[in-house]
């Protein structure tokens, strides 16, 4: 048995085809021979320190996007359906808060990141399919009730996430992201050989599984394997 390789997934929830890579790469983390990093990160810091300019402030990339979303929903089964008003969401509204809030369940959590994985599903459910709000202390405390973090805990981490240590360890991992040479989400990185390679998108999955050594089963390996 070859040893596992590490792969880096940094992701944001304001970004839809985050959810869709965060999704597949969950469903592969037991398929492939890999140790699946979950890396929360900030989209906006992304952004700006790479120079980058999001889809949606580019009108025909905006129309794109929004048919794009729904076919790539259906093919990768998540339940995608974007909010009443997606600009107000990615861009006047934002995610900061969500992923300190975020940085906050991983640091607290021990051994494994189940609960890291349940909030972050919950937020991308609370704003791309039920169209509600994730700036607001109460919507982080519903999502993780949902992920299924105790009162105690839900409390523990609300008073985390606004704490310098979190802030600052999510600038941490966001310059990391940038040091690797990310300009959008979501961003992975496969550790191969003593070096990293990075696959941008959602889309790079048979490509990155070549590179890995593994193969690539479809956007669900579980009913794929049954059908072999």
């Amino acid at each position: 048995m070859t040893s596992r390789k590490v792969v880096e997934l940094f992701y944001d929830v304001v970004s839809p085809y985050s959810w869709l890579g965060f999704e597949v790469m969950c469903r592969y983390r037991n398929v492939w021979n890999i140790d699946l990093k979950l890396r929360p990160a900030f989209l906006g810091g992304i952004m700006h320190g790479a120079g980058n300019k999001p889809p949606g402030l580019v009108p025909n990339k905006f129309s794109y996007m929004t048919k794009d979303l729904h076919r790539l929903a259906n093919y990768f089964d998540v339940p995608l359906h974007p909010p009443s008003d997606p600009f107000e969401v990615m861009f006047q509204k934002g995610s900061l808060s969500a992923m300190r809030f975020v940085t906050a369940v991983q640091q607290i959590e021990k051994g494994g990141d189940k609960q890291v994985e349940q909030v972050s599903r919950e937020l991308w459910r609370r704003i791309w399919s039920e169209d509600k709000d994730i700036t607001q202390p109460e919507s982080f405390s519903e999502a993780a009730k949902k992920a299924g973090l105790t009162d105690s805990e839900i409390e523990e981490v609300l008073k985390l996430c606004i704490s310098q240590e979190v802030k600052d360890k999510l600038k941490h991992t966001t310059q990391e992201a940038l040091n690797y040479g990310a300009f959008g989400f979501p961003m992975l990185i496969c550790h191969i050989d003593g070096r990293p390679e990075m696959f941008f998108g959602s889309d790079r999955f048979e490509l990155m599984a070549n590179c890995i050594g593994e193969k690539w089963l479809g956007p669900k390996p579980d009913s794929s394997a049954s059908k072999l």
